[in-house]
């Protein structure tokens, strides 16, 4: 509990450091909005602590052989933004707690480290590296798959499985499966999380662009 303890203190203090109540205060203009707009970042807001707190409890409210969970974090590190998303990650695994009566609050800190802040962290890195890679001279393909490919659909399935292998080294072993059989598991979740927040990246990128705080239309959709 120490270690998911540091990481969740570390990275509350960088997050609020950062101010990520200003993304909340006035809508970042995009291309095609008009400045002064109250932030359209409150609907992924409170959609992530509406539905996150169950999906993360759901493991603990049903017996199940094989505990399916379901992440999250990388779609909202999308939506969000990194200093937004941890303070709300950290909430969502204290809502889990409240709701399930069979999840400890060392639990509860545990999934809010290993399902919410390990990966959006990673997924942050990723974005950073691949931003990188499309502002170079040498990369002549389309950015917008980029971004929903690379960040919303294969970047999320490698850092759900790097998270949840993570999580099992530090001792956070899936109910009833081995080891070996644990890494199997966690890296079909992964695909499974990839696959929703790919089609829900894909969606707001087309129709709600202003959901998305990692989007950018000089970076992605930038004029020939």
């Amino acid at each position: 509990m120490f270690l998911e303890a540091t990481i969740a203190l570390l990275a509350l203090v960088t997050a609020i450091f950062l101010q990520p109540w200003r993304l909340l205060a006035s809508q970042r203009p995009l291309v095609h909005e008009s400045h002064g707009k109250p932030s359209a970042l409150w609907t992924p807001l409170l959609a992530a602590l509406v539905v996150l707190p169950w999906a993360w409890a759901l493991p603990t409210l049903h017996h199940m052989p094989l505990q399916l969970q379901w992440s999250g974090a990388c779609l909202v590190l999308l939506t969000l933004g990194w200093p937004l998303a941890v303070p709300v990650l950290l909430a969502v695994g204290l809502i889990a707690g409240l709701v399930s009566p069979g999840l400890g609050w060392a639990d509860a800190l545990g999934l809010a480290v290993w399902q919410g802040v390990v990966p959006a962290t990673l997924a942050l890195l990723l974005g950073w590296l691949m931003r990188r890679l499309i502002t170079t001279r040498a990369f002549t393909g389309a950015r917008i798959f980029v971004y929903v490919l690379g960040r919303g659909f294969l970047g999320t399935a490698l850092c759900i499985f790097l998270a949840g292998t993570l999580s099992q080294s530090a001792g956070h072993m899936l109910p009833g499966v081995g080891e070996q059989l644990s890494l199997v598991a966690r890296w079909l979740m992964a695909w499974g999380d990839a696959v929703i927040t790919g089609m829900l990246c894909a969606v707001f990128v087309a129709f709600k662009p202003e959901w998305l705080a990692t989007w950018s239309d000089d970076l992605y959709l930038p004029k020939p």
